[in-house]
C-alpha cells in the first residue's frame, strides 16, 4: 500500500483533561500518514486521482484549533473521521504530541485505524 505522510503539523489549541489546559492555547505536533493506493495518480500526474495533501493539512489545522476536547485520543478520532470521508484512504495513522508537558517530557498519542467506508 501507498502512503501519502504529513509530518510536523504544528497547530495551537485548546485540548487536555484539565480545565486550565482548555483555557489556553497550546502547541500540538500533528502527523498523518494516509494509507492509499498511488498507482493511479502516478500515471496520470492529475491532483484529481490523488488526495491533496493541503487540504488534509488544512483539515487538521481546523480541527485543532476549532475544537475543544480533554483527550488527545478523542481529537485524533475527529481527525480520522474526517479523513475517511475520503473513501480511497484505506488506513490512515495520526499522532498527536503535546510537547514539554510532563517536566519537559512530551506525550503522543497515535491512532491507526482502517477506514469502514470502503
Amino acid at each position: 500500500m501507498d502512503r501519502i505522510v504529513l509530518e510536523s503539523i504544528v497547530v495551537h489549541g485548546r485540548h487536555g483533561a484539565y480545565e486550565e489546559e482548555r483555557q489556553h492555547s497550546q502547541p500540538f505536533h500533528v502527523d498523518v500518514v494516509l494509507h492509499l493506493d498511488l498507482s493511479k495518480a502516478a500515471q496520470s500526474d492529475a491532483l484529481d486521482d490523488t488526495v491533496d495533501y493541503a487540504k488534509v493539512h488544512a483539515t487538521v489545522v481546523r480541527i485543532v484549533e476549532q475544537t475543544s476536547f480533554a483527550l488527545l485520543e478523542r481529537l485524533g478520532a475527529e481527525i480520522l473521521r474526517a479523513i475517511f470521508a475520503d473513501a480511497r484512504i484505506a488506513e490512515a495513522e495520526v499522532s498527536i504530541a503535546k510537547p514539554n508537558l510532563l517536566d519537559g517530557a512530551t506525550a503522543r498519542v497515535v491512532l491507526r485505524r482502517a477506514n469502514g467506508a470502503r
